[in-house]
């Protein structure tokens, strides 16, 4: 594929706001997670999250009010950082708002705020309804942080939320690029939000995959993952020669279809995605110098992907997991590790795999769970949901 051009990129995750943030933890090996205190105290999963401070005291502007929910709050956050509004305002002048792109991936939306509504539902019986104050349509569908981030920066391009539970923003990229390639607009500004809710808190637990620790990806003693909220973009457009920027080289993705939510026991599909990837690259799995894994903490899903990555790569490759740092963040993970992959081009530092000391026999010589430092050249990004929605990409210093 032709490449693009990342002319801005954020995230804001447990971490703290900003790719500052970001940096000086990964650098400084320090976690985000903390002993679970969101919700009710009478209902609360004795397990670990990263939450976003602040959340609550965030206010949108008044012209944005009607879109207001945790999930969006977030949103509004993250775009505040690293000049990503300036980027979209210079793209927006030189092509027109009609031809930039919003791409979104969550996974639950805002479906905190539907929660909410029904917890406080008003009336009795075939007169309940939702509360006033929550007599908003547009926070009670799966769209809400499409719209939300289009109305906030004033883009009139295309606009999809992409919802494909954790694979969902990095799968962004993919579709940015195509519609890119097709010359149905010339850039995109694409990102992901997901926020913490009780849908998601207990629907994990109750597939039994929260631990009531720490997460520890490709431990030989992990039990389970830690949940995580986060919101990021990048803005993207075509590569001018020489122009010096980071890039999207490539995309891979594929479907297992093999279970509603557990992955191929060989790891095929996640092959495939991460060969496509490295294909519409350019390059050969050698020449890959760092990986950014979905790495959960599950057992199953991180024997499966070291499974899947040992079959491809050789020994030399420093792959990590980074949940231990923001939790898992469901629909943001794409971006938020997307962004982790960028740092790591522009830093030189490959964090490790933090929380983790005991290695898994199961896993291959290309999991790390120490940090180094070296210029690389490409790094990828592994993005794996539910039912078998793979999607891996490849960026790269040019």
């Amino acid at each position: 594929m032709a490449p693009l051009s990342i002319r801005a990129f954020t995230a804001t995750t447990a971490l703290g706001a900003g790719n500052q943030a970001q940096r000086r933890a990964l650098h400084e090996r320090r976690s985000g997670l903390r002993h679970n205190d969101f919700g009710a105290a009478d209902t609360r999963l004795d397990c670990w999250i990263g939450r976003v401070d602040g959340l609550e005291e965030v206010r949108l502007p008044a012209e944005l009010a009607e879109h207001d929910c945790r999930n969006n709050r977030l949103a509004w956050l993250a775009l505040q950082h690293d000049g990503l509004l300036e980027a979209v305002a210079q793209v927006r002048r030189r092509h027109g708002a009609e031809r930039v792109a919003v791409v979104i991936g969550t996974s639950t939306s805002s479906i905190g705020a539907s929660e909410e509504a029904y917890t406080r539902l008003a009336g009795d019986g075939d007169d309940a309804r939702f509360p006033d104050d929550l007599q908003r349509p547009v926070i009670h569908t799966p769209h809400s942080p499409g719209a939300f981030v289009q109305h906030a920066t004033g883009l009139r391009g295309p606009c999809v939320t992409v919802a494909t539970a954790c694979s969902s923003s990095a799968k962004v990229f993919a579709q940015a690029a195509r519609m890119i390639a097709a010359g149905v607009v010339d850039a995109a500004l694409v990102g992901g939000i997901d926020s913490l809710c009780g849908s998601v808190l207990f629907g994990f637990n109750s597939l039994q995959l929260v631990s009531a620790r720490p997460c520890k990806p490709f431990d030989a003693h992990r039990d389970g993952l830690s949940l995580g909220e986060a919101g990021g973009f990048a803005v993207l457009e075509r590569a001018d020669a020489g122009d010096g920027e980071l890039q999207l080289r490539g995309y891979g993705e594929s479907s297992d279809a093999h279970h509603m939510s557990a992955p191929h026991p060989q790891g095929l599909g996640a092959q495939l995605a991460m060969t496509r990837a490295l294909q519409r690259a350019g390059i050969d799995a050698a020449e890959l110098d760092h990986l950014n894994l979905h790495g959960t903490s599950t057992p199953a899903n991180d024997t499966v992907e070291a499974l899947a990555v040992a079959a491809l790569f050789p020994a030399s490759l420093h792959a990590a997991s980074t949940k231990a740092w923001t939790g898992h963040t469901l629909g943001a993970a794409g971006i938020v590790e997307s962004v982790f992959a960028l740092l790591a081009l522009q830093d030189g530092h490959l964090p490790g795999t933090l929380n983790s000391e005991t290695p898994d026999p199961a896993c291959g010589p290309q999991i790390r769970f120490a940090p180094e430092r070296r210029p690389i050249r490409y790094a990828m990004n592994n993005s794996f949901g539910f039912g078998g929605n793979n999607c891996s990409l490849v960026f790269a210093r040019p």
